[in-house]
């Protein structure tokens, strides 16, 4: 009875060490790649919230801004109706501009 001894004083942490020891090495492999994938899907959903919310404050910004502008020399309704057709046309050019650039195999 060389190998196992049940009269080693150590013999009761060493077993527990290796239980540890192997529980530790069954989380690494399978719990915490679940909890860094939770992890960056939360995460991700909240940048992607951020940045929309953040994007419609600054069209909201801008719109105001420039309404602000152009009601200087203009009414507040000529104002209102020419920032809707200013910032409508650079939309839609980023918009067109955009498109141009996807890549020929994206279209189904």
């Amino acid at each position: 009875m060389s190998g196992l001894s049940f009269t080693d004083p150590g013999w009761a942490s060493k077993q527990a060490d290796t239980i540890v020891h192997i529980i530790d090495q069954v989380r690494q492999r399978t719990t915490k790649p679940l909890v860094m994938l939770a992890r960056g899907l939360v995460f991700g959903l909240v940048a992607v919230a951020g940045g929309l919310t953040a994007l419609l404050l600054l069209m909201i910004a801008a719109t105001r801004a420039l309404q602000a502008l152009i009601e200087w020399p203009f009414s507040h309704a000529t104002a209102v109706w020419v920032s809707y057709l200013v910032l409508g046309g650079i939309l839609l050019l980023a918009g067109t501009v955009l498109m141009a650039k996807r890549g020929a195999g994206s279209v189904s």
